[in-house]
C-alpha cells in the first residue's frame, strides 16, 4: 500500500532564506536539525579522466569503439560506486578532438594515428553515459599545447599548427601556442565555443598548463609578439596578462552560449610564496604566478572563473608545501566571492614514495576532512581515473566509507540561473519499486529515506538521502516513509513528495 503528499516545501527551504529575503516554512523545524558535517547535502566529487598518452582512457589506441565504451563504463560506474557526482574528461589534449570536429583533427589516443577517423564521435557517448548516473560532465581543454613534437611536417594537413606555423613556439621538444597572440586566444575561443554549442556538456575546465612549465636551459621565444603586442609592458606582465585575457574571453564566450554551462580551472597549487608576495601562502614551491605566468589570484578578483580547482597533489605536513597550510590560503581567497572551490587531490600519488606519507592509507580521507572543517570548500577532485579503479592502499574504500557514504547534491551555482522543476508527480510504490511522473526539466531525482523516529533533517545534510536517479523510479531497500524530489541540471530542487512502502 502506498500514500503520497506533496511537501509545502521545497528541500532547500530553511537553509539560505537571506538571498530571497522571504520566511521559509520549514524554518522552525530545520533550525532543530544541526547539520551533520559527515553529510554534506552538497558537494562536488569528482575525478579527471585523462586522455593524453592514454592516461586513463582509452586505455591505448587502436580499440574498436565497444572496447572504448566498455572500458569509459567501467570507470563510471567505479566512481558511482562511490557517490561521485562529477567526471572532468579531457577532450582537447594538443589541438585536437575527441569529438567530430571542422577546426581540429581526431586525436591521436583513439586510433594511433593523429586524424583518422575513429568511425564514431564519441563525445555524446562519454557525456550520455555520465548523465545516466547523476554526473555532471566537465570538457577538459588544454589551452596552448600544440603538438607533443616539435615537427610541423608530422601533423595532419588541416592541423591548425601546421596550418599557421607562424601561431607556434618550439620549447622543450615540444610545440605551443603563443599566448601572446590574438590569432590564438581567438582560435581557442572559437573551438571551445564550437563544443560548448554542439553538445550537452556541464562545464569547460582548464587544467594547470598555461606558459609551459620550465626547462632548464630552454628559452620560450615570443620576443617578436613581445614587441607587437607588448604595449609598454614587461614581459612578464604581459605574459600574465595574455592569460588572463584568454581567460576572461573563454568566460564570456561560454556563458554567452550557454549560460548554465560551468567555466573553471584546475591551477598549479601555489599561486606565489609569501617570500615572493606578501599575499601568498606559507610555502616554498614553484610559484605558477612567476613560472608559467598563471595568476589564479586574478581570476578570483576578476570573477572570470566561476570556479577554482587548485592542484594540491602534497600530503598535510609538507616541508615545502603543506596541505593544510594550503586549503586556508585558497578558502581565504575565494571567502566573499562567487567562485566556487574545489581541492584538486593527488589519488595517483598513494602508494609511492614520493613521500612518507603517501604510505599511509588514511592520507587522502584526512585531507578531505581538514578540507571539510573550514566550510568553504565545496568539493573534491582526483587525479585520476587509473588509480580509482586500482584503488592504492585500499585509499578510495576508506575515503569513500569515511566521507562519501550518502549521495550529495551539487553545489549550487547562482550566476548559472536555472529553476527548481515541479514536484514530481504521481508518485506510487508497487513491492519494492517507487515510481512517479517525470517533471518538466528535470535532469535528476533525489530519493530521501526519512527515519522511523527522530528529526527529519534532510533540508540541512544529506543523512537521509540514499540516492541521485536519472530516471523516474526507484526501488527500495526497505519499508517507511521516502521523500522525492525533482532536479534540474544545477541541482536547483523542487518540492518534495511524499511515498509511504508499508512492506517490502
Amino acid at each position: 500500500m502506498t500514500t503520497t503528499a506533496a511537501y509545502a516545501f521545497g528541500p532547500d527551504a530553511g537553509q539560505s532564506t537571506a538571498a530571497s529575503g522571504k520566511k521559509s516554512a520549514l524554518a522552525a523545524p530545520s533550525a532543530a536539525c544541526k547539520a551533520d558535517a559527515r553529510y554534506p547535502k552538497r558537494e562536488l566529487r569528482g575525478v579527471w579522466i585523462a586522455t593524453t598518452t592514454n592516461i586513463d582512457w582509452p586505455t591505448k589506441t587502436g580499440q574498436s569503439p565497444a572496447r572504448q565504451k566498455a572500458d569509459y563504463v567501467k570507470i563510471l560506474d567505479s566512481a558511482a560506486k562511490r557517490n561521485f557526482n562529477a567526471v572532468f574528461v579531457q577532450v582537447r589534449p594538443a589541438s585536437d578532438a575527441f569529438y567530430k570536429s571542422s577546426l581540429e583533427p581526431w586525436s591521436q589516443y583513439l586510433t594511433g594515428t593523429a586524424g583518422k577517423d575513429p568511425g564514431w564521435d564519441p563525445l555524446p557517448f562519454l557525456i550520455s553515459e555520465a548523465h545516466k548516473r547523476g554526473m555532471e560532465f566537465h570538457a577538459w581543454f588544454n589551452p596552448y599545447r600544440a603538438s607533443y613534437g616539435d615537427d610541423t611536417a608530422k601533423l595532419p594537413a588541416d592541423h591548425p599548427a601546421r596550418r599557421h606555423p607562424d601561431w607556434t613556439v618550439e620549447y622543450g621538444g615540444r610545440l605551443y601556442y603563443n599566448p601572446g597572440l590574438p590569432a590564438v586566444r581567438d582560435h581557442v575561443t572559437k573551438v571551445i565555443t564550437d563544443v560548448v554549442s554542439r553538445y550537452d556538456i556541464d562545464g569547460v575546465h582548464f587544467d594547470d598548463y598555461f606558459y609551459p612549465y620550465p626547462v632548464a636551459g630552454e628559452k620560450f621565444d615570443d620576443a617578436a609578439a613581445f614587441r607587437k603586442h607588448g604595449k609598454g609592458k614587461k614581459l612578464a606582465e604581459w605574459r600574465r596578462s595574455n592569460v588572463n585575457t584568454l581567460v576572461a574571453e573563454v568566460d564570456q564566450a561560454v556563458h554567452r552560449t550557454k549560460k548554465h554551462v560551468k567555466f573553471g580551472i584546475s591551477p598549479f597549487g601555489i599561486w606565489r610564496n609569501k617570500s615572493n608576495d606578501p599575499s601568498g601562502s606559507a610555502t616554498s614551491g614553484m610559484s605558477a604566478y612567476d613560472s608559467i605566468y598563471a595568476d589564479s589570484r586574478a581570476w578570483i578578483k576578476s570573477g572570470t572563473v566561476d570556479y577554482v580547482l587548485p592542484q594540491l597533489y602534497w600530503p598535510r605536513g609538507h616541508d615545502l608545501a603543506d596541505y593544510s597550510t594550503l586549503v586556508r590560503w585558497w578558502a581565504d581567497e575565494v571567502e566573499g566571492s562567487d567562485v566556487q572551490l574545489y581541492i584538486g587531490h593527488g589519488l595517483y600519488r598513494v602508494g609511492t614514495k614520493d613521500d612518507k606519507a603517501w604510505t599511509r592509507p588514511g592520507e587522502l580521507s584526512a585531507q578531505v576532512a581538514a578540507s571539510r572543517d573550514g566550510k568553504v570548500v565545496e568539493g573534491a577532485v582526483y587525479f585520476s581515473a587509473k588509480q580509482l579503479l586500482s584503488n592504492p592502499l585500499g585509499a578510495m574504500d576508506r575515503l569513500a566509507k569515511s566521507h562519501y557514504s550518502r549521495p550529495a547534491l551539487l553545489p549550487l551555482m547562482k550566476d548559472r540561473g536555472g529553476q527548481a522543476p515541479a514536484a514530481p508527480a504521481g508518485a506510487k510504490a508497487a513491492g519494492t519499486r517507487l515510481s512517479w511522473t517525470p517533471s518538466a526539466n528535470a535532469r535528476a531525482y533525489a530519493v530521501y529515506q526519512l527515519p522511523k523516529s527522530g528529526k527529519d533533517c534532510h533540508t540541512t545534510d544529506a543523512r537521509n538521502l540514499v540516492a541521485v536517479v536519472s530516471e523516474p523510479s526507484y526501488t527500495t531497500k526497505a519499508e517507511g516513509t521516502y521523500l522525492i524530489t525533482a532536479l534540474d541540471r544545477l541541482h536547483n530542487e523542487s518540492k518534495a513528495v511524499k511515498v509511504k512502502v508499508d512492506a517490502v
